[in-house]
């Protein structure tokens, strides 16, 4: 090989190698503009899933658990779900026994050191009655206004989360709250145009406890005794309930939509009066063109299916 062919292959050489270190720093700029890997946060409940989404946005990787129309008292997880709990950035869980399925893995992941949220800590909590087991009500998302106490609350909590700009934390808390504020006027106007006597409720199982106590609304009953979907009714709660519908003359029965109403059927048959059974999203969201995409689409189609299942 000549002089002149020895310095052209080194040219060359050199070239080439000078090519791939620009194309190897062109692949690194985009990894870094696409910035560093975003918080994970791990949601045990749709509901709550979406509560979370609107504070954050894209600012944290969002996991929710629970699947559209699942029932919150007795969905299952995967091993891997349940190894993203001890891994996320923040745990967002409703507590006051409503994972009941979950449980063991919530404790795992805070033993492990992982932060948690339990939404029930930041709402003024109501306990059913001594004769459902006097247990702490987690159903605290159907009145809103419990629902912007646990948005305030889960603000702070994400704001201290590595990684999240509480800037835009803070602007988008705020926008959801007005949202949220704004729902609850309009259930509150709704509701007022009841007959303050047909303002009784039955469902599934207990599930209205707070809507009851903020909007002026009498729990008659539920068809499953107790703040769980585990529970089954005997006869004579059956019997004992289609006493008490008879005497308060409610018009209407609501069946959960994540649960069978068959059960809520057959009560209504055994009054043997013209009850009708609607159904409401109480305890799930649904997935899209369902009817409760969002937790405030859920609470307005309720309001509507409500007001006039007890007005006509």
């Amino acid at each position: 090989m000549t002089r002149r062919t020895r310095t052209r292959t080194r040219t060359r050489t050199r070239a080439l190698a000078a090519a791939l270190a620009a194309t190897v720093l062109a692949l690194s700029s985009c990894t870094a503009d696409d910035g560093p890997d975003r918080p994970e946060v791990v949601v045990t409940t749709n509901i709550l899933g979406d509560l979370v989404r609107n504070v954050v946005g894209e600012e944290a990787e969002v996991t929710v658990l629970m699947r559209p129309n699942a029932d919150p008292h007795s969905f299952e997880i995967s091993a891997r779900e349940a190894a993203s709990m001890a891994e996320a950035d923040l745990v967002v869980s409703n507590g006051l026994g409503l994972e009941e399925g979950l449980q063991q893995h919530l404790d795992r992941a805070a033993g492990s050191g992982a932060e948690t949220f339990v939404a029930g800590e930041h709402v003024d909590v109501l306990d059913y009655s001594a004769a459902e087991g006097g247990a702490p009500d987690p159903h605290f998302w159907t009145d809103p206004a419990q629902v912007v106490e646990v948005v305030d609350a889960l603000a702070e909590a994400l704001a201290d989360v590595d990684g999240l700009d509480t800037g835009v934390l803070e602007q988008r808390a705020a926008d959801y709250r007005g949202q949220l504020e704004r729902l609850d006027q309009e259930m509150t106007t709704a509701f007022a145009a009841i007959p303050e006597e047909r303002r009784s409720l039955v469902t599934n199982h207990h599930v209205f406890g707070y809507l009851a106590e903020r909007f002026g609304f009498r729990v008659v009953g539920a068809v499953i005794p107790g703040g769980t979907t585990l529970a089954s009714p005997s006869a004579a709660d059956l019997d004992e309930l289609a006493t008490a519908i008879e005497e308060a003359e409610v018009p209407a029965i609501f069946a959960e939509s994540s649960q069978p109403d068959r059960l809520v059927q057959v009560l209504a048959d055994e009054v043997g009066l013209d009850v009708r059974v609607v159904p409401l999203f109480t305890e799930s969201l649904t997935g899209p063109g369902e009817g409760a995409e969002t937790y405030l689409d859920m609470q307005r189609a309720n309001t509507a299916r409500i007001t006039t299942g007890l007005s006509s």
